[in-house]
């Protein structure tokens, strides 16, 4: 490409300092030399590492009060390692470099659970995991009629980040990518919050102003959903309060805390989503203080931490990053997937998301050009948008009923295997099928419900979920034979 072209595209960027100008004009196309965007994607894991492993010491500590953290300085002293912020996309994309497809199969998804993630997984992960072994694969692992988790646990949030990164300048890719892998345990509002988050990261390659990146995961979300209207409160807020993080949090507390500080406040998108969003307008761009401030915010501070330093690790780059003194040693020690790689280093890590990124920009049409001895990723820039509305539940309902019912009545009436069994009872409990079934044969369904009961993970998952999803779905169960009241 000659000078004349690169001073024609859309996207300017400084490539000394690693951040792309905030007044770029928009456009068809994002020209940002492969050393920028590859020292953008190293800066994002990094931040998203930093947030998570140095926010666990605040993780679930500060709930009806915010936290007292003054001074913060970033480290990974030791080097980083496997937490479930950051395993479960670290499995997905050492498992997408062998494969040809960026989206792995259903089937192919749940092997990789199987084989990779037995431990170290909470709530909606953890449920999901249980399901798999009735034989239920995604995307049903994540819906609600099966996974009373999945309609408010943060997963949409935490295990979204790394797919923003390998699809930047690409927001409604980035949501579709995010949202294929982290609706193997949620739905609903939480995968709106993988279609926000996404966007804001693929965002932040093209532009170094928060309010900018904001507007693109405002975008990026149904009008209709909740985590619209908190999206829209957090922003009020910090204009009513610009000086005064606590009373944004106060006010935060106030209205989304509904169950007492309960594990399904602790636990849910509304006051995370929030506090995510204000780490990113209280910290104005600095990286300390974006994180200072996730961490005081409270709640799931850890995860919280890592989604916001994800996209101001992006916007300032390894090489910033690593110029300012902080001790960080380049290792992802792997404490909790047996079978992939024991010899990690976060700088290998990154590499493995720019090599899936670089397939992901190609693949939208994008190209890797040398121009002046330089070379340059020539991405097809995407404006950001909803692309998962929320859906119907009761017409959902409706649909996976008579899509399942034919295959829970052939499973209970013939001869089928205990695992296929124990699924058809479960799956008739969720939709509502049971009772119907056990009147028409009491003794074919005594034999099925010995068969689920030779899954105790799954039945002691159920016990402990939280209301309300969980609750009627107890009681469901309880009312056919299988489980017992708490």
């Amino acid at each position: 490409m000659c000078r004349r072209a690169l001073l024609e595209c859309v996207v300017f960027v400084c490539a000394t300092a690693g951040v792309a100008r905030a007044d770029a004009p928009a456009g068809p196309w994002a020209e940002i030399p492969a050393e920028v965007l590859h020292d953008k994607i190293h800066g994002g894991l990094l931040g998203q590492l930093l947030g998570n492993l140095n926010g666990l010491p605040h993780e679930m500590k500060y709930i009806d009060e915010p936290g007292d953290v003054a001074e913060y300085t970033p480290a990974l002293p030791d080097g980083a390692r496997t937490d479930d912020d950051t395993d479960l996309e670290w499995l997905y994309v050492c498992a997408i470099q062998r494969s040809p497809t960026v989206e792995l199969a259903p089937g192919h998804v749940a092997a990789l659970w199987k084989r990779h993630v037995n431990d170290r997984i909470w709530c909606a992960n953890h449920y999901a995991r249980q399901l798999m072994d009735l034989g239920i694969e995604p995307p049903l692992t994540g819906y609600v009629i099966v996974n009373p988790w999945s309609d408010f646990n943060i997963s949409g949030q935490f295990v979204c980040e790394t797919f923003g990164l390998v699809a930047p300048a690409m927001p409604q890719t980035a949501a579709r990518i995010g949202l294929h892998y982290t609706e193997v345990t949620i739905e609903g509002e939480p995968a709106q919050t993988t279609q926000m988050f996404t966007a804001m990261i693929a965002t932040a390659f093209v532009t170094d102003r928060i309010p900018v990146v904001l507007d693109a995961g405002a975008a990026a979300v149904d009008p209709k959903s909740q985590v619209a209207r908190i999206a829209a409160d957090v922003r009020a807020l910090y204009a009513e309060h610009p000086d005064d993080w606590r009373a944004a949090r106060q006010a935060i507390r106030e209205k989304y805390s509904r169950y007492e500080g309960a594990m399904r406040d602790r636990n849910g998108y509304e006051l995370n989503t929030a506090s995510t969003l204000a780490a990113l307008l209280y910290g104005e761009g600095d990286f300390v203080d974006t994180l200072r401030t996730a961490f005081n915010f409270g709640w799931d501070a850890d995860n919280n931490a890592a989604t916001a330093g994800t996209i101001v690790g992006v916007i300032r780059g390894y090489r910033w990053m690593r110029a300012q003194g902080w001790k960080i040693v380049d290792r992802y020690e792997n404490t909790s997937r047996p079978g992939l790689p024991d010899d990690e280093t976060i700088t290998r890590f990154a590499g493995r998301v720019i090599s899936v990124a670089d397939r992901v920009i190609r693949r939208e049409g994008g190209q890797k050009i040398d121009a002046d001895g330089k070379t340059i990723y020539r991405i097809r820039r995407q404006e950001p948008g909803n692309v998962e509305p929320l859906a119907d539940p009761a017409e959902q309902f409706a649909k996976l009923r008579s899509k399942l019912k034919p295959e829970i009545e052939s499973a209970l009436a013939g001869e089928a295997e205990p695992r296929e069994r124990a699924r058809a009872v479960y799956l008739a409990i969720c939709l509502d099928l049971a009772e119907p079934l056990r009147r028409q044969d009491p003794d074919r369904w005594s034999q099925a419900v010995k068969a689920i009961e030779q899954y105790p993970g799954l039945l002691h998952a159920l016990a402990d979920s939280p209301a309300p999803a969980a609750a009627e779905l107890r009681k469901r169960a309880i009312a056919v034979g299988v489980g017992k009241a708490k």
